[in-house]
């Protein structure tokens, strides 16, 4: 994989790959933890079609949400959170000036970091887990390179 620095100190790395992958581990903990036999039913991928299904929260109820409120606002499914999840991964990424690494174990990390982060308190802001996942994978995998 090639790597270009934005700015000195920025890395930049494929974005949605990773960025799927901590969402489906998210959506998946946000299940864990308010699961209802239904909700834990419900698949914690996109779409087939490949666009997002509509949804009615603004970017800013979505940053400002915690894990509880997030689960809430995307009724209660996985698919729901795992849109807010995305969401803020790429807002979390785009602020930052990076985008994550296409690496299914660095994906696999961060989701559990977010999910495990999640369960420790869902009165948190989900964006707070979700900035410290994308930072810490953005972090790491330049130190790897």
């Amino acid at each position: 994989m090639t790597v270009a620095a934005k700015e000195p100190g920025k890395t930049r790395m494929n974005t949605t790959n990773l960025s799927t992958r901590i969402v489906i581990a998210a959506a998946m903990a946000a299940s864990t933890l308010f699961a209802s036999p239904t909700a834990s039913q419900q698949s914690a991928t996109a779409p087939a079609s490949g666009e997002a299904a509509p949804h009615s929260w603004t970017t800013e109820q979505a940053v400002t949400s915690s894990v509880r409120e997030a689960w809430a606002m995307g009724g209660k499914t996985e698919e729901g959170f795992f849109q807010i999840v995305q969401a803020l991964t790429q807002i979390s990424a785009e602020k930052r000036g990076i985008t994550l690494p296409d690496n299914d174990e660095a994906g696999k990390k961060a989701g559990n970091w977010i999910k495990k982060q999640a369960k420790k308190d869902p009165d948190q802001l989900l964006y707070v887990i979700v900035d410290h996942a994308v930072q810490y994978s953005a972090h790491k995998t330049a130190a790897q390179q």
